[in-house]
């Protein structure tokens, strides 16, 4: 990409008008699949797994920032592109696994708010999805994009703070989690809950909505210099919203492997946690730890069904608009989709971790579709990826099949 003659001064009030679609993204890999997975890794391996929070989210970037790329250069979402420019057959497995993907990202999604609802209300799990369903069709089918977008942001915030106070009551060794942080590691056994890490942090249906809500601002393609213009504050914006992401996941194994892992507590499901926490570290915690997790449900639960409807819509070659069948129909498919196989699962715990494997596997599509949309003079004209951005996408998309390989073989030995 060529240079600009001059760089933007990125001044406070400029910049805040650009914060959003990054922060929206966020909630998709802080959401109940996260919770589920970082605490099966701080419990069971303590430190040791907080190197894939640092190696996911390293990836995220990337990845949504290319997504994002698609967007602000083209004006379509990956879904409208992929219609567009793939072959018949390969759009529909490519829309069709991604579809799949959403449904399997909504599962998680409310099962984490019933969870939250059964924690602090005692309510059966059933009914819980059913009123976490209910919330979230209605946030979407009310509100305005823009509306939806500062409840997130509020609903982030709030997440964040009740992971600030978790820590502050627990004792870390602050060395081990410097050192997990940066040296992969990788303990017998762990395959399964990194690859869930994974899974959780970078998931595929966050880049389909990144592509489309970031058009969200009415942004236009008059000119190189507008584009460009647009692509570096949304680099901020995303790189603002990924870092804290990865603080908040790397609080959830941190305050795992100081309270579980450190009293030899394997823990297997979210309400095993919560009423462990209690005798251990205070009532007040149990009570904040279930709060936030039923604000990460409620609000993941929205930017699933988002995603959903984008991505349906866009096999029609349409925006994401709730006032359009399309769009409604990828929501009410995503959302009723998760909240009907909730009502099959035996262990809740096992289905968010494998929901979020699944997404791990369904991510190398949705990565190798993007790079060659993104690499397309075609699609892209002179903002196709550079040598460079293709050499690190490629290393990501590497990593993660190779991952995804391991996985298999270990499920087939067992």
């Amino acid at each position: 990409m060529k240079n600009l003659p001059h760089s933007p001064v990125f001044g406070a009030r400029e910049i805040l008008k650009y914060i959003g679609p990054g922060f929206l993204v966020t909630v998709g890999f802080i959401d109940p699949g996260n919770w589920a997975a970082n605490i099966a890794a701080g419990s069971q391996y303590g430190y040791s797994l907080l190197w894939m929070v640092t190696l996911s989210t390293g990836m995220l970037i990337l990845l949504q920032h290319n997504a994002a790329h698609l967007g602000i250069a083209t004006g379509l979402c990956i879904s409208e592109a992929a219609a567009k420019f793939f072959p018949k057959w390969i759009s529909t497995v490519f829309l069709g696994s991604a579809m799949l993907a959403c449904v399997s990202t909504a599962l998680a999604e409310i099962l984490g708010g019933a969870i939250g609802l059964n924690m602090l209300f005692n309510l059966p799990l059933n009914i819980g999805a059913v009123l976490t369903s209910i919330f979230t069709l209605t946030m979407l089918l009310t509100n305005s994009y823009r509306k939806i977008e500062k409840w997130i942001i509020g609903f982030v915030s709030l997440i964040g703070l009740s992971f600030l106070f978790e820590l502050s009551i627990v004792n870390l060794n602050w060395l081990e989690a410097g050192k997990g942080w940066i040296v992969p590691s990788m303990p017998a056994g762990s395959l399964p809950i990194i690859m869930s890490v994974l899974g959780a942090v970078v998931m595929p249906h966050n880049l389909f909505l990144h592509s489309e809500v970031i058009q969200s601002r009415q942004w236009n393609l008059e000119s190189e210099s507008i584009i460009k213009r647009q692509l570096k504050y949304e680099f901020l914006d995303t790189l603002a919203a990924m870092l804290t992401g990865w603080a908040i996941n790397s609080a959830m194994i941190l305050v795992a492997a100081a309270v579980f892992f450190n009293s030899g507590i394997a823990v297997t499901e979210l309400q095993q946690a919560q009423e462990t926490l209690r005798p251990l570290i205070g009532n007040p915690a149990a009570v904040v730890f279930a709060v936030a997790l039923l604000m990460a449900g409620l609000s993941s639960s929205v930017t699933a069904g988002m995603a959903g409807g984008s991505i349906y819509a866009g096999i029609f070659m349409e925006p994401f608009d709730l006032k359009d069948s399309h769009s409604k129909t990828g929501v009410l498919l995503t959302v009723l989709g998760g909240l009907l196989v909730i009502f099959f699962l035996k262990d809740p715990f096992q289905g968010i971790i494998w929901s979020q494997i699944l997404l791990s596997i369904q991510l190398p599509l949705s990565i190798f579709g993007l790079i060659f949309l993104t690499s397309s003079k075609k699609v892209m004209g002179g903002f196709a990826n550079s040598l460079k951005d293709n050499i690190m996408l490629g290393l990501t998309a590497l990593i993660v099949s190779g991952l995804n390989i391991a996985l298999l073989v270990q499920v087939l030995k067992n």
